[in-house]
């Protein structure tokens, strides 16, 4: 099966693609112990309060949750369609829960170690400031959901097929838009219209993240909140 469909790879291209998977997986095993062992050793030494306790135990059992997709998402990919000729791929759907996990994990961490490290700011919960915490959930929504159509991309090779901005080829919507049917799979299955969704997410996440750094301007925060919609401007228009 890789012979035939594969057949002009030479031998350091093959060793390339197995040492980049390989190495992912030892990371990702080291990212485990890293989990496992420090809380096994803090928990033995009495060092967790009660609701710490159950944030570690969500932590670590997320990050093996992260392990099993990531099992499955690869099994997928080794599975031969006796219908199809193409080149064997991870499924979509798996990928994109693969990278929705880890995206779950890695701001769950950050924000217990954050929470740990830092002092909690004492606010006055003015009208101005629930709006603007309500407006930033809505934008990590936003981005988690550009983030989750950018594996889609990756899934299906999206990006290959049309390499132009802000039109696609010569029009602003192409053609082949909803050339699946029913019109739910095209969001899902058709590379042309997940490359579509992911340019229009993108375009809307920058534009949220700068209105959520203009509107913060306007209210009096402590200098570590305003570093930080600061940095998320100057992330969101590097990327």
């Amino acid at each position: 099966s890789l012979n035939s469909l594969n057949h002009d790879m030479t031998l350091p291209e093959f060793k390339f693609i197995w040492y980049m998977e390989y190495s992912h997986r030892m990371w990702g095993r080291a990212v485990g112990l890293a989990y496992l062992l420090p809380a096994a050793y803090f928990w033995r030494r009495g060092c967790l309060s009660p609701a710490l306790k159950g944030r570690v135990i969500a932590l670590c059992g997320l990050v093996c949750f992260q392990g099993l997709l990531g099992w499955y998402m690869v099994k997928s990919g080794l599975e031969e369609k006796p219908d199809s000729h193409d080149i064997p791929r991870v499924s979509q759907y798996r990928l994109a829960a693969h990278l929705g996990s880890a995206l779950v994990l890695y701001s769950a961490s950050l924000w217990t170690g954050l929470s740990l490290l830092l002092p909690q700011h004492k606010l006055p919960e003015t009208k101005q400031l629930l709006r603007l915490r309500q407006y930033a959930h809505g934008t990590t929504a936003l981005i988690f959901l550009t983030a989750l159509s950018g594996a889609f991309v990756a899934g299906l090779d999206a990006g290959l097929v049309y390499n132009s901005f802000p039109k696609m080829g010569e029009r602003w919507i192409p053609d082949d838009l909803l050339a699946f049917s029913p019109v739910l799979r095209n969001i899902f299955e058709n590379p042309t219209t997940v490359q579509f969704d992911h340019r229009i997410l993108g375009i809307a996440s920058v534009t949220a993240v700068t209105a959520l750094y203009l509107f913060s301007r306007k209210i009096p925060l402590p200098r570590r909140t305003r570093m930080a919609v600061t940095s998320l401007l100057a992330v969101a228009c590097m990327q």
